[in-house]
């Protein structure tokens, strides 16, 4: 007989790591504050982006950030405030731009993108699930000659880039106009429909046997000797053999066991529409120097950009919204917005990229599968299965050589 697992959060990190443990035979439940279809999964981009793609934390990120800033142009907005969490974590970030850094994150990124692009493989081939998913690459767009120059000299691997001009790129562009400097094809990258992912997921796991709370909000621990004996909302208490906190960017639940997690909320933006077919881009689309995803979808396009710093006011600023639009439209052609939705949610963000995985240092029940930042769909799966298995096989986190190499717990986010 499996254990009783309770799963605190709803966004792909939960709904992975019950996938993986339902297989296991373990009896899972789900408990969300919001509905799952809440979740910030669903405003992901969709781009599965472990190859060839520079992290958050990259070198020179932060002159160049402060200097887009001044043009409106930055993919990052910082927003100053009075909290010392802030801070404290804006410099760790500050200290994880390096380039050995840099180089040992590319290399987490493809062991670990690599296993996400096989298990959703296995999910439409094994499980028939239908998530628009593709594996076809995206087409790195670049509108300014000095980073298109610095990228060429490295896109030389013809198994990893397909270097090309307008004319030959046109077809797969779509809407992209022709005053653009090139166009690099990154050919191991791939993107998939976050909202249909999470919604059949979800079907799939009920089918699996796994219960879902929604609209609970767990507020508290029972803790006895260095273990949980119970999570509690305001009206109920749940009891399990094993806890997982997936709570997004909310770590008040990992502050009360006395463990601070060294992530931040940062505000992601996203505009779904729907296009003429005529000029939707056949592949994924990332402007490289506007720092703009454009994901065509089976019935609509979605724009994702910027990411606020410092601000936890979830509305959506229309300023922001308008300023991505502006930037993308100096180098497309002239298309309507048919049907516009903007979202705007939160992305739980750790200062060098790593995701905190593992278990707790006081309370071994308790397993964190927090910090995926940007990169949920292209890390979800790997991790949930990393999850899956630390609970299965009853492993220690230094037991696991998944989690000492890709959990922020031993890569400087505490």
């Amino acid at each position: 007989m499996g254990q009783s697992v309770v799963i605190i959060g709803g966004g792909i990190a939960a709904l992975t790591s019950a996938y993986t443990l339902a297989n296991k035979g373990h009896r899972v439940t789900i408990i969300n504050q919001t509905d799952t279809n809440s979740a910030p999964s669903f405003g992901n981009a969709g781009l599965l982006s472990a190859f060839e793609k520079a992290p958050l934390a990259a070198p020179g990120v932060i002159t160049k950030t402060l200097k887009l800033m001044l043009q409106g142009k930055s993919p990052i907005v910082l927003r100053p405030n009075l909290d010392p969490h802030f801070y404290r974590w804006l410099v760790r970030f500050m200290a994880s731009t390096t380039r050995a850094r840099l180089k040992k994150t590319l290399i987490l990124f493809e062991r670990y993108g690599e296993q996400s692009i096989q298990a959703y493989h296995r999910l439409t081939q094994e499980e028939g699930l239908d998530f628009d998913f593709h594996h076809d690459g995206v087409m790195l767009v670049f509108t300014e000659a000095e980073s298109y120059r610095e990228k060429l000299r490295h896109a030389t691997d013809s198994s990893k880039y397909e270097v090309l001009d307008y004319a030959s790129a046109k077809e797969r562009l779509g809407f992209v106009a022709p005053n653009i400097e090139g166009v690099i094809h990154l050919k191991r990258n791939g993107r998939l429909d976050p909202g249909r992912l999470m919604e059949q997921l979800k079907a799939l796991l009920v089918r699996k046997g796994v219960c879902f709370v929604s609209g609970e909000e767990i507020v508290d621990f029972d803790v006895g000797p260095k273990q949980i004996k119970s999570a509690r909302s305001k009206t109920r208490t749940y009891e399990a053999d094993t806890f997982i906190l997936a709570s997004g960017h909310h770590t008040a639940l990992a502050a009360k066991l006395g463990t601070p997690l060294m992530l931040i909320p940062a505000k992601g933006y996203n505009i779904t529409f729907e296009m003429e077919e005529s000029i939707k881009p056949k592949q994924c689309v990332m402007f490289n120097d506007l720092f703009i995803i454009a994901t065509p979808r089976q019935h609509d396009m979605r724009l994702t950009s910027k990411l606020e710093i410092g601000t936890s006011n979830p509305d959506i600023n229309m300023k922001r919204v308008q300023s991505i639009l502006a930037n993308l439209k100096t180098h497309t052609v002239k298309f309507e917005l048919q049907n516009p939705r903007y979202w705007a949610g939160f992305r739980p963000l750790t200062p060098n990229d790593m995701p905190l995985i593992g278990r707790d240092s006081t309370y071994r029940n308790m397993v964190y599968g927090m910090g995926y930042g940007w990169l949920g769909m292209t890390f979800g799966p790997a991790l949930g299965e990393i999850i899956g298995r630390l609970i299965d096989e009853d492993l220690e986190n230094h037991q696991s050589d998944d989690v000492l190499l890709f959990s922020g717990f031993y890569q400087g986010c505490l």
